[in-house]
């Protein structure tokens, strides 16, 4: 009988759990704070998992952190493999999340729109 989607699912959420704390609570890496997982999405056979994450800042410090979580990379994944009992541990693979700036972007866009119309109307 095959592993349906909800099992990835549930998967997918105790990486993403794990990873948080293990992150804010035993990763020292300066280049690695302050950021948040926004979500992990795991491949069917559990060989990969793309790690989706947001922070604040510049583009200098978002190259900063990418280099961090790639360094740290083996070392968050055999912490997975401590906490999580799975066939396989995935490779994780972390990439930037920019629906937030996006979010705040469209967010400003918008109050513009509506400070201009009320501009007009007077």
């Amino acid at each position: 009988m095959p592993k349906g989607p909800a099992r990835s699912l549930r998967v997918a959420d105790q990486i993403q759990r794990e990873l948080a704390e293990i992150i804010r609570t035993e990763l020292k890496d300066p280049r690695v704070a302050m950021i948040t997982l926004t979500g992990v999405e795991v491949t069917a056979d559990y060989s990969h998992a793309k790690v989706f994450y947001t922070l604040m800042g510049g583009a200098e410090q978002r190259a900063d952190t990418e280099a961090g979580l790639k360094q740290a990379g083996g070392f968050l994944r055999s912490q997975i493999a401590r906490r999580i009992k799975l066939h396989s541990i995935p490779q994780l693979h972390f990439v930037y999340d920019a629906s937030v700036e996006r979010g705040f972007e469209l967010s400003r866009l918008i109050d513009e729109a509506v400070a201009g119309s009320k501009e007009t109307k007077s």
